[in-house]
């Protein structure tokens, strides 16, 4: 497999391992976020969402070198 391809599934991968653990920790937490997720308009998530992505490739960018 190509040493990008194993990157990006390993990043998935780190990402999902991540997420279960928020949840097994603090899923009264992961609730509530979820509450206050929904009741935002589209916008403001579309808006919180490509900051993220933004963010986490200007991380990348930077850590990779």
């Amino acid at each position: 497999m190509d040493t990008g391809v194993t990157d990006l599934l390993t990043a998935i991968a780190l990402m999902i391992a991540l997420e279960g653990i928020l949840y097994a920790l603090f899923p009264g937490g992961m609730q509530a976020m979820m509450r206050i997720a929904i009741a935002q308009p589209p916008a403001n998530l579309r808006l919180a969402g490509l900051l993220a992505a933004a963010v986490g490739v200007l991380l990348v960018w930077w850590i990779r070198g």
